[in-house]
């Protein structure tokens, strides 16, 4: 199948009116949409928006790839669009895009689908084909140069397949063995556009190099257990879970896949010069894909403090939806009344208990369990995940017999990662047995080796030591002073705004929580006021100090009213990313202003989350609505302040018809 058999005149758009990523999506998706190819319009919108958050498609070099594989494409397709302006698509070289190849892939889509889909990337690593395509005046021309240097890289395809053959039937072995791995979330863009500069790097620098792409389609090119033990280094430029297990003992680099489309000869030079570190597997220092030396050949402490961080994070995300729908579910039981699920109460109501019951019985009930169980899982895959989900579930429940005794959301940390290294360990213990044990082996003996020692471990070691901690931290923020609470909020709500849906942000949350659960309140308060600040001042900054702003910025701070309103501070990423030194303070200092009045006027937040949605359902208790609405608006004021001084106001825009007038006379003249 050819590239041409995908991309159409009807899909082909030469001159995109939009000037920003928002605006490019929407037409390339309506094009498609028009064209027939989809069968829901909004659904393939938000894949391809949940696609870009995960990273920008915008690689550089004026290219950008949205796309995704959905059941929402009736009929895989490509289309194009050219911008000879360019538009702001938050591309990673920080430049405007120009030629954008919007790619909708089917759930189902075939081999060939996916086959062609992946060789448009690869063609697009030719900085003379791009040319060719800002050149080109109609839809037919496009399609014409689409189409010869698809034949010209197919012609390329065959070639070098007839190479590795030689090569491996006894080539050249003087120059060194470079192996790589490549993958994204999709498996349809990126993945190959880093294989294929890797190898073209490879071959301008005059190293031997091959590339496993880990695709839509599974894996193609697979690196056999002979070419890793020849292996000099490795390359791993991959967004996705690989196996990693056959590199131990390898010198190895792991980084993101735009890395390889962007420092192909960064990663190839380092791994010549011998500057990775040797990757350590399931046993030893480190066991996934994640702990594997940074890029720069870091390793050591580093490498182990950051794959503990990111395994503790892949339970915390699995975590949050647990917390945040029962929370909600929570808050919505008071409406009736703060004790309207007590059956006790004059209050009680029967709809409320079962509210209060689903979220907090029983969603939160399982969210500790879930937390240890994907942290587990991130050390050592499925075997991991049931011993540490078990841990989990004890440390919620405690000891037989001792109501005291539990574990909370610290001991579920613990049983994750107990849980996970557990079960590592097994599976390294049983590798010596026979081969014809293998199937048994999974379904028998790692379940019950691992949820034994687990259990035991939990149950006779951790859980009364945590709890008595648990008691003692509760008892110590009981006991705090005034002043003393002041400063833990201050420093609560200045954690929220410090990454805003990063570590930070989330150490402070999942503190906010576990407290929460413990039956401390005020410290929530803290953390989800903090959380709206940045943007809630953003947005009163963007409405009373508009001259500060760019016009695109200025429309997406209005949307920040709603997010910030809901408790969605990730709305504030795209003003930070864009001016970090003036707007990162001027948050930070809102939300702990926020924070520490929260905690001087005595808030109580008894729903972990929902934003000024939790004020009309009796949720704020303590100090009161009114109070807690007070510290949130003089947060966002203080951060509107900071920003309307430390953002100077921008030079005032020529008016758009004067805009388009200049650049049609300006072509006229050329």
């Amino acid at each position: 199948m050819k590239i041409t058999d995908l991309l159409k005149r009807d899909t082909v758009l030469l001159s995109l009116s939009s000037t920003d990523k928002a605006g490019v999506i929407d037409e390339l998706v309506n094009k498609l949409d028009t064209a027939g190819r989809l069968n829901d319009r909004q659904a393939f919108k938000e894949a391809i928006e949940k696609r870009e958050s995960e990273s920008s498609t915008g690689i550089g070099e004026g290219i950008a790839i949205p796309h995704a594989k959905t059941s929402a494409v009736d009929t895989p397709a490509i289309a194009f669009g050219r911008s000879q302006d360019g538009a702001d698509y938050e591309s990673l070289d920080g430049q405007p895009a120009h030629l954008f190849f919007m790619i909708a892939a089917t759930e189902g889509a075939n081999e060939a689908h996916l086959t062609t889909l992946s060789r448009l990337s690869t063609l697009l690593m030719d900085e003379n084909f791009r040319q060719d395509l800002l050149n080109a005046e109609s839809e037919d021309e496009i399609m014409a140069a689409v189409d010869a240097k698809e034949r010209d890289k197919l012609g390329s395809d065959e070639e070098e397949a007839e190479a590795s053959s030689a090569q491996a039937a006894g080539g050249d072995s003087t120059t060194p063995r470079i192996l790589a791995v490549t993958g994204c979330p999709t498996g349809i863009a990126h993945t190959y556009m880093a294989a294929d500069a890797l190898k073209d790097k490879a071959k301008e620098l005059g190293v031997s190099i091959k590339v496993e792409t880990n695709g839509s389609g599974g894996v193609k090119n697979r690196l056999t257990s002979e070419e890793i033990a020849n292996a000099e280094a490795i390359i791993v430029a991959s967004d996705t879970k690989i196996e990693m297990e056959r590199f131990d003992g390898k010198p190895l680099l792991s980084t993101k896949v735009t890395d390889g489309i962007r420092k192909p000869e960064q990663l190839i030079n380092q791994a010549v010069n011998g500057e990775f570190s040797k990757y350590r597997g399931s046993g030893r220092s480190s066991s996934s894909d994640e702990e594997s030396a940074s890029a720069g050949g870091g390793g050591g402490a580093k490498a182990v403090g950051n794959a503990i961080y990111r395994h503790l994070m892949n339970g915390v995300s699995n975590m949050l939806p647990f917390v945040i729908g029962g929370g909600i579910l929570i808050a919505l039981s008071f409406f009736w009344g703060i004790n309207s699920a007590d059956p006790e109460s004059d209050q009680f109501n029967g709809f409320a208990q079962a509210l209060n019951a689903i979220g907090g019985q029983y969603a939160f009930g399982l969210f500790v369990a879930v937390l240890a169980g994907f942290i587990g899982m991130s050390i050592a895959d499925r075997p991991g995940f049931m011993p540490a989900m078990v841990g989990g579930f004890m440390a919620t429940q405690g000891i037989p017999g001792s109501e005291d005794a539990t574990a909370g959301f610290l001991g579920g940390i613990i049983a994750g990662f107990l849980g996970g290294y557990v079960a590592l360990g097994v599976k390294k213990a049983l590798s010596g047995l026979p081969q014809v044990l293998d199937g048994i082996k999974t379904i028998l003996f790692y379940p019950v080796i691992n949820i034994l020692i687990t259990g035991l471990l939990m149950y006779y070691v951790f859980i009364t030591p945590i709890a008595f901690l648990n008691t003692g931290l509760q008892n110590w923020i009981t006991g705090l002073g005034t002043s003393n609470l002041v400063l833990l909020g201050i420093l609560l709500g200045g954690m929220m705004a410090i990454d805003m849906g990063g570590p930070f942000n989330k150490a402070a949350f999942t503190v906010g929580v576990a407290l929460i659960g413990q039956g401390i309140y005020a410290p929530h308060a803290a953390v989800m006021a903090g959380g709206m600040v940045p943007p809630l001042g953003i947005a009163l900054a963007v409405t009373f100090f508009k001259n500060r702003f760019p016009k695109e910025q200025r429309s997406a701070g209005y949307t920040n009213y709603a997010l910030g309103s809901f408790f969605i501070t990730e709305g504030a990423i795209p003003f930070a990313a864009s001016d970090p030194l003036r707007v990162i303070p001027s948050i930070v200092t809102g939300s702990a202003v926020a924070g520490g009045l929260a905690m001087l006027f005595n808030v109580e937040l008894l729903a972990p989350h929902g934003g000024f949605l939790v004020f009309f359902l009796n949720a704020v208790q303590g100090g009161g609505v009114f109070l807690y609405f007070l510290a949130i608006l003089i947060g966002s004021l203080v951060t509107m302040i900071m920003l309307a001084i430390l953002k100077k106001p921008l030079e005032q825009p020529k008016n758009e018809v004067q805009d388009y007038k200049d650049s049609k006379e300006k072509k006229e003249a050329s």
